[in-house]
């Protein structure tokens, strides 16, 4: 082998480890190091508790009501919805004997609405509206809702 070969081989070698020794440090320095990781890992999230309790699904149907227009309108607007309650299985009575006081707190909240605000509101906008009306009326009577969710099963804003 001749002298520039050696040369070039030592000098390969030189690079080589002080790139290695500089990766290293920096690798170290910021917390590479396994047992600096798992020490900077979070801690896992505990599982929220899973909810076996079986639901049914009862439906609060034709609930209907004319929306206020502007003055001097020709033709009268209405908002047609059915609602959906999901309650507890050992609710689901409870529910369904509420359904009167459910439409009428329904008809109630949506009969402020206008048409236009009513076509401007996603169906997200409206499940809140209705969820916060029952919540406020349950709140009143300090009882206890028998159901967990509201959703709407139809909605026609015409």
């Amino acid at each position: 082998m001749s002298f520039g070969k050696i040369v070039a081989a030592l000098l390969g070698v030189t690079v080589l480890a002080v790139g290695v020794g500089a990766g290293a440090t920096w690798w170290f320095m910021k917390g590479g190091s396994a047992i600096a990781s798992a020490e900077a890992a979070p801690a896992p999230k505990e599982e929220e508790p899973v909810d076996d309790r079986i639901y049914k699904y009862v439906s609060l149907e034709k609930v209907i009501v004319m929306l206020r227009g502007v003055e001097g309108e020709p033709a009268p607007h209405y908002l047609a919805l059915d609602l959906v309650f999901k309650s507890p299985e050992e609710d689901e009575k409870a529910t369904r004997e509420q359904l009167p006081l459910l439409r009428s707190l329904a008809v109630k909240e949506l009969s402020t609405l206008t048409m236009d605000r009513a076509g401007k509101m996603t169906v997200e906008e409206l499940t809140a509206t209705m969820e916060k009306a029952f919540a406020d009326r349950y709140a009143k009577d300090r009882a206890d809702r028998p159901f967990t969710d509201v959703m709407i099963g139809k909605l026609i804003v015409e």
